[in-house]
């Protein structure tokens, strides 16, 4: 099945912490997709607008961005942000 979240903290920012982490630790690279927000929902049993609300967070963090009809990806590091 998928990775549970647990904590006080929301799911949406729960589950865009757990995205971070992956991006900063190399499992998703610079210039790789991340999972759909159906992937995310399934993979942390939570729903597509939690994990879609958690991308948006991904973005707002400048992370990732979304390239339509593509899907969204890993921005490569800037200034140790």
């Amino acid at each position: 099945m998928g990775e549970e979240l647990d904590g006080m903290d929301p799911l949406r920012v729960q589950l865009a912490d757990r995205v971070a982490a992956k991006i900063a630790d190399g499992t998703y690279p610079p210039g790789s997709r991340i999972p759909s927000t159906a992937q995310l929902a399934d993979q942390y049993g939570v729903s597509q607008r939690t994990a879609a609300d958690a991308v948006k967070l991904l973005k707002e963090r400048g992370l990732v961005r979304g390239v339509q009809g593509r899907g969204v990806f890993v921005l490569r590091k800037a200034d140790g942000g």
